[in-house]
């Protein structure tokens, strides 16, 4: 397995996180080579002078966390992201609407952001595992690669649980090899980590980040 600090989006979102705190993780993720650090749109363009010169990426959320902005405004939040220094995305889809089966409108709704994307960031697709049935995982997932995103992905960190290792498995069997996976949520220390990876995930989210490339356990309890 390649350095797994290379597959970590360093995140830090929160609700009361300060700049300084943001600055931290951008230090962090300078030193230990991360993949990304991922925020809420307002930190987008702080982050990005953080880390400029630096090979890691600026990940914005999108219709964070319940995913029940329009998709005219989540087009909208995408481009702003982009023009801000996002070069990746992380949206969150209709889950109503999925339990609705209304299926074009979640398929709509994850092409608009793709769209508003056009080729300058990528698009991870958060389908809220923890609030779905088995089929609506699949479905979800299948429409994720219809609308063209690069990913899917398993949570907000913000609902009623996180990653598993049985809801990778069944979204790397659905969406294929040449889709991405990200697992996300409760992931703290370098063994779930590693669980996640060696079930198809090809990214994690974790805030626990530096303690899960030092093999140590984490200090608090955030996504």
């Amino acid at each position: 397995m390649k350095n797994i600090a290379t597959m970590i989006d360093h995140t830090i979102l929160k609700p009361e996180t300060t700049k300084e705190m943001v600055k931290k993780v951008c230090d962090e993720a300078r030193e230990y080579n991360f993949a990304s650090v991922c925020v809420n749109p307002y930190y987008v363009s702080f982050v990005k002078s953080q880390l400029g010169g630096s090979r890691v990426k600026v990940t914005s959320v999108i219709g964070f966390p319940l995913g029940s902005s329009t998709k005219e405004v989540k087009a909208f939040e995408a481009k702003n992201a982009i023009e801000n220094g996002a070069d990746e995305l992380d949206m969150v889809i209709n889950i109503g609407a999925l339990k609705n089966k209304e299926y074009d409108i979640v398929k709509e709704d994850i092409e608009a952001v793709v769209n508003a994307a056009k080729g300058n960031a990528l698009v991870k697709v958060i389908i809220e595992t923890c609030l779905l049935t088995d089929e609506e995982k699949e479905i979800a997932c299948k429409l994720s690669v219809e609308a063209g995103a690069d990913y899917v992905k398993t949570s907000t960190g913000f609902s009623t649980g996180g990653a598993t290792v049985e809801d990778i498995k069944l979204m790397r069997k659905t969406v294929g090899p040449d889709i991405g996976v990200k697992a996300s949520g409760g992931i703290r220390d370098s063994k779930k980590a590693k669980e996640m990876i060696d079930s198809g995930a090809s990214r994690v989210g974790a805030s626990s980040s530096v303690e899960i490339v030092k093999g140590l356990e984490a200090t608090d309890n955030s996504y």
